[in-house]
């Protein structure tokens, strides 16, 4: 066991908790209306939970042992010859305890399937929410990731390049509340009442939190103190600045004027771009790719949310689908040496890397997309998956859960 590689690991999980809880939470309630943001924070707060609790009984188990090109195995079910506290044994994974990774990892499935939440955001049944969540991340979240990032994984052995997750969290988790969007259907007044940010400041302090959280996403994805994490560390650093100009710059240019709005989504985009980069590209490229994505997400909130005629209440796909995608693609082009990155591949395989990418995130599109669907199918069924209309119009936040965020 290398302690440096320990302490490191454990400081990125911590930090990856921090995106979700506070993190997301004050992102997602700062963008909601004030009559629904503790049903929000309850979401987010309880979708994480719930992950994790699932990761433990067979989640974990199921996304990293040996299986087949889909599903890993259940010889982890409860961490099972994980760890022998009697004899103080534990099993190892690389330089560190296996139960240290398995928790790194837990932090990674809890916040794919909190922001889930943000494409249906206003209008969905509290139990409906969870009902999704144990179906969605049991039969998306956990073979893809498999398919990703595990030995004998079908994209895995494809040569797939997914650093820190722009197709197992990102474009998973964008595609998914799409669907949701769809399925749910549209807020009540959408496109005729006024649906702005109730608190942008909260929102402003949750995507900072995000972006300091966000790398032990990525730097901890390196799982070792090495000059790859140092690499990744930089390049969360860059490619989020550059992302947030560049938003900046098209939103002035397109609308007259910059906003905070625009700027910490920026922020998101640009972290979501340099996920599956950050330690496969170099600085360079980095930038490239957060710039990118910053000025396609742009689009990604307007242009594209009206072609797909979807109220997708706080733009998971348009953020974090397209930035995903953008992410995968550009990384395919940056990880060769003669655009600065680290590969070793002569640049005549760059059509095959980057269909390998390509079709990484269309079977990602489509698994999630089709699991989701019946995932909210099944919620409807069981629990009805929409409040009433006059819930509704009140407010989750004191019809759902007897409490409201303000008292005036």
């Amino acid at each position: 066991m290398d302690k440096a590689d320990l302490v490191w690991v454990s400081v990125s999980t911590l930090l990856v908790l921090l995106m979700v809880v506070p993190g997301l939470a004050l992102f997602y309630g700062g963008l909601v209306r004030a009559k629904n943001v503790l049903s929000v924070l309850l979401q987010v707060l309880t979708t994480f939970s719930l992950a994790v609790v699932l990761w433990f009984f067979y989640g974990y188990s199921l996304a990293f042992t040996e299986g087949n090109a889909f599903f890993g195995g259940f010889d982890r079910v409860l961490f099972s010859d994980m760890y022998d506290l009697a004899a103080g044994t534990f099993a190892m994974s690389g330089t560190i305890p296996e139960l240290s990774f398995a928790a790194f990892q837990a932090t990674f499935a809890g916040i794919t399937c909190a922001l889930v939440v943000g494409g249906f955001a206003e209008r969905t049944r509290y139990s409906a929410v969870l009902v999704f969540t144990l179906i969605w991340l049991t039969f998306s979240y956990l073979p893809i990731a498999h398919m990703v990032w595990a030995g004998g994984g079908w994209l895995f052995e494809r040569g797939a390049l997914d650093f820190a997750g722009g197709t197992v969290v990102h474009i998973n988790a964008g595609v998914a509340g799409l669907v949701g969007a769809w399925v749910v259907g549209k807020r009540l007044g959408h496109g005729k009442e006024s649906m702005q940010p109730h608190n942008l400041p909260m929102a402003m302090i949750g995507a900072s939190l995000l972006w300091v959280g966000w790398f032990g996403f990525n730097a901890g994805s390196a799982l070792a103190a090495t000059e790859t994490a140092v690499l990744a560390f930089f390049n969360t650093l860059v490619a989020t600045a550059g992302a947030v100009l560049s938003w900046l710059l098209v939103e002035w240019k397109v609308k007259g004027r910059p906003s905070l709005l625009g700027a910490i989504s920026g922020a998101v985009a640009g972290l979501v771009g340099v996920t599956p980069a950050a330690g496969l590209v170099g600085p360079g490229g980095a930038l490239v790719i957060g710039v990118v994505a910053g000025a396609a997400c742009v689009w990604g909130v307007s242009g594209l949310k009206r072609l797909l005629n979807a109220d997708d209440s706080l733009d998971v796909f348009g953020i974090h689908g397209v930035g995903g995608i953008v992410g995968a693609l550009l990384t395919g082009l940056f990880h060769f040496q003669a655009f600065g990155g680290p590969g070793t591949d002569p640049l005549s395989e760059l059509p095959y890397q980057l269909w390998i990418q390509l079709e990484g995130i269309l079977i990602t599109v489509a698994w999630s997309g089709i699991v989701a669907w019946v995932a909210y199918w099944i919620a409807d069924k069981l629990c009805g998956l929409r409040v009433s209309k006059d819930v509704e119009r009140e407010g989750l936040d004191i019809h759902s859960h007897g409490e409201t965020g303000y008292h005036y």
